[in-house]
């Protein structure tokens, strides 16, 4: 497969061409979380990777089944500098006790992590914050947001 490597005019060029050829059947397993995903990939001739690294040249392309309320990742941020362990830190000081904890895993083990969306502060006063003007999509910490 060739590697196409698309400018920021080209790549929504050729979305608006995608979205309006309307249905298109699934290039894969349709049971496959991710068979939109490896469709898209696929009409853009992009080659199909698990790599944290945008998809279309500095592009990182995502879907979602149309009516769903199935949460999409953005991203997984691992903490650095890892030479400082911050993850131990983060955890240590501001994890919870893990669910599974005295079950699968020791009774000291502790968890972080946060799921945030658009619309509303996550229980720890997380949320995500749309810019139109500048076009950016921001995540942000506001304690005067924590739900009552």
């Amino acid at each position: 497969m060739q590697v196409i490597k698309y400018t920021k005019p080209a790549i929504i060029a050729v979305l608006r061409a995608v979205r309006s050829a309307g249905w298109i059947k699934s290039s894969r397993n349709s049971s496959n979380d991710g068979a939109i995903g490896n469709t898209l990939e696929d009409l853009l001739g992009i080659r199909e990777n698990n790599l944290p690294l945008p998809n279309a040249s500095e592009w990182e392309l995502k879907t979602r089944r149309k009516n769903t309320t199935a949460l999409l990742t953005l991203f997984h941020l691992e903490p650095s500098p890892r030479g400082l362990h911050v993850a131990e830190y983060l955890l240590a000081n501001f994890g919870w006790p893990h669910k599974d904890a005295e079950t699968k895993y020791p009774a000291n083990e502790r968890s972080f992590w946060q799921t945030v969306s658009y619309g509303k502060p996550t229980s720890r006063g997380f949320f995500v914050d749309i810019e139109d003007s500048s076009e950016r999509v921001t995540v942000r910490f506001d304690d005067l947001r924590l739900p009552a």
